[in-house]
């Protein structure tokens, strides 16, 4: 009686473990291996690594505005080499090169970083500040976040408006350097809308300042 237990009990097992192996085949397997008790729990790094994944996408999602998303679809499917992660980066790095130009009076760097207009209107402000006998002693502390506010995307004319909440110390000095608003020791919170234009499949890869408001 022991021995007709004992080969049912093996049976059993065995018929679990064909369906184990067969109950999960889709057709593009490879050969299985056969494995021993101890190596079944490996398996259970599938779930984990599924995880991972889902974590890595998380923060990418977290810096685009969900309303910006069917402009940046578009402008993918019109540029299938746009990468939302490397426009971002060049975006603040946009942001502290066009700040800091125009705080030193640079219309030169201004006029390669922004569109006619935007550099014209930076110009009025540098003449002003000029006229007046004012410096700035600025610096940009740090960028908190910048996150893609919307896209859009006219025949070939994509733009991608980006929101950057920055810690900025400013100082202004009259003409005998004295400081008449602002300090350095305390940085200020800035929250600015920018907008970038680019045309796609065009020779020049740069995106140019086309709009600055506040948000």
């Amino acid at each position: 009686m022991f021995y007709v237990v004992l080969l049912a009990m093996v049976a059993a097992f065995l018929a679990l473990r064909l369906y184990s192996v067969l109950g999960k085949r889709t057709g593009h397997e490879q050969q299985p291996i056969s494995r021993t008790a101890e190596d079944r729990p490996a398996t259970v790094a599938v779930p984990r690594t599924i995880d991972v994944a889902a974590e890595v996408r998380e923060p990418q999602n977290r810096n685009i505005d969900p309303k910006a998303e069917p402009g940046l679809r578009a402008i993918v499917n019109g540029e299938p080499g746009f990468d939302v992660n490397q426009f971002l980066g060049g975006a603040q790095a946009a942001y502290r090169m066009t700040l800091e130009a125009f705080w030193k009076g640079d219309e030169t760097t201004l006029a390669e970083l922004t569109q006619p207009d935007v550099a014209h209107a930076f110009g009025e402000a540098i003449a002003a500040r000029r006229e007046a006998g004012e410096t700035l002693e600025n610096r940009l502390v740090s960028i908190e976040r910048a996150t893609i506010a919307d896209a859009t995307l006219e025949g070939r004319e994509a733009r991608i408006t980006v929101r950057f909440d920055a810690d900025i110390a400013a100082v202004t000095r009259d003409a005998e350097g004295q400081v008449v608003a602002g300090s350095l020791t305390d940085a200020v919170e800035t929250h600015d809308l920018w907008t970038f234009t680019r045309t796609l499949k065009s020779n020049d890869p740069n995106w140019t300042l086309a709009d600055t408001d506040e948000a």
